[in-house]
């Protein structure tokens, strides 16, 4: 296992439970508790957590994972997912939205040779991987950058968005649910992705199954303001069947 990997799993437990036991990750992960040892010195380094005698604590503002470190154990369905989205874009799709996270970022990479199309986002990360195709049309938001996911957030980018006309929007979700609709971690990402959702002649969330079903803190928009939902085959049966009597149609990958 890769360490970018060692070091997903043991923040995503520690966001789970409040604490992890090197004995108990070097277990998990059949690695050296030397090398799990290496692994929370550098998170330290980084102030995701604080050591302590066998282990480690979470710091009080691990809420939400660093975008680098999200997203190690579903790489491959976030692939599969992402290839099923750009399915998606037709003759009648000119300009496509994408807000941040690593389900988008995946449907980046997989849009990447596609000549002519206008691409709109928030984000960072994917602006960069994009900036040098001259195949595409790139429009970056202004806005203040989250450092956690890469994006601009916050009435430049509300602003931004206001005066585009988009297509097809791919969209990130920390949750979404039949009741809840779909949610994030933070109030000011959550608007600034409601704006793009509201520019967008349709809407597709991409999400890997872990999302399905959950809530996160703040609400994007009800989940009647989407057309899609494309998941892996790890998602909630019984969620999923809640969402598609909601009016969303739901493809599994």
């Amino acid at each position: 296992m890769r360490q970018d990997e060692r070091l997903s799993l043991i923040l995503e437990q520690l966001a789970d439970n409040g604490s992890v036991a090197v004995t108990d990750i070097a277990r998990q992960l059949d690695v050296s508790t030397a090398s799990v040892r290496r692994d929370l010195q550098l998170l330290e380094e980084q102030h995701l957590l604080s050591r302590t005698h066998g282990g480690a604590v979470a710091n009080t503002l691990l809420y939400e994972l660093p975008l680098r470190y999200r997203g190690g154990r579903h790489k491959d369905d976030k692939r599969r997912i992402a290839a099923a989205a750009v399915s998606r874009i037709g003759d009648d799709v000119a300009s496509v939205g994408l807000t941040g996270g690593t389900t988008t970022t995946e449907v980046a990479r997989a849009l990447v040779d596609r000549d002519g199309l206008t691409i709109a986002t928030n984000a960072l990360n994917i602006a960069a991987e994009l900036a040098l195709r001259p195949n595409l049309k790139l429009i970056v938001t202004g806005g203040t950058a989250r450092s956690e996911s890469y994006e601009l957030v916050g009435p430049l980018a509300e602003a931004t968005l206001a005066g585009l006309n988009l297509d097809l929007a791919f969209v990130g979700v920390d949750g979404i649910s039949s009741t809840s609709g779909l949610t994030t971690h933070h109030e000011i990402e959550a608007q600034t992705n409601r704006a793009l959702i509201v520019r967008s002649r349709r809407v597709i969330v991409v999400a890997d199954g872990s999302k399905v079903g959950r809530l996160a803190f703040a609400r994007i928009c009800d989940i009647h303001g989407i057309d899609e939902l494309i998941t892996d085959a790890s998602a909630e049966p019984g969620e999923i069947k809640l969402l598609e009597v909601a009016g969303v149609k739901v493809t599994t990958v």
